[in-house]
């Protein structure tokens, strides 16, 4: 009988290493997640479930165990007369872009030239090393319904 993987509710605020404050669970309520599902950044569910109720913590996340590092072929050059409405777009504007529904990017223009837009579709935290403050708020073990579905049910869970 191989045991249930846990599910872990937690409360966290996430800051970037100079100590800004990038996200923050306080004004939702916890995220609950369910383990091995990749619901998380790898390099955080790794720690969390080590944890108990109750228990708080500071976990480190090396960039390449949380969104990844910077890949230098999510940078693309695209012609302006490619994008309707281009003359409206500045660097700061997100689009999604992919082969699929699923399977989208969000790409970040970073800037835009006469003839160009230069657009970034790496995470907008990729390459960034991560300090999550988190505290579970619970822990217990997947329903049988959860695992046949493989996502959370109920408050905090995955909604459709």
């Amino acid at each position: 009988m191989q045991k249930k993987p846990k599910v872990v509710s937690f409360h966290y605020t996430l800051r970037n290493t100079a100590g800004e404050v990038l996200d923050s669970s306080m004004q939702q309520g916890p995220l609950t997640f369910m383990e091995g599902v990749g619901q998380i950044i790898p390099g955080l569910e790794s720690k969390l479930l080590l944890m108990i109720d109750g228990q708080k913590a500071t976990v480190k996340v090396a960039a390449i165990d949380a969104y990844g590092e910077k890949d230098p072929g999510m940078l693309v050059q695209v012609p302006k007369e490619k994008i309707p409405g281009s003359e409206k777009v500045k660097a700061g504007d997100q689009f999604r872009a992919g082969p699929s529904e699923d399977h989208t990017s969000i790409f970040t223009v970073i800037k835009v030239t006469d003839t160009e837009i230069h657009m970034d579709g790496n995470h907008p935290l990729a390459g960034q090393d991560l300090e999550f403050d988190v505290e579970i708020t619970k822990v217990r073990d997947a329903s049988d319904e959860e695992l046949a579905h493989g996502h959370v049910h109920g408050p905090g869970g995955h909604h459709h």
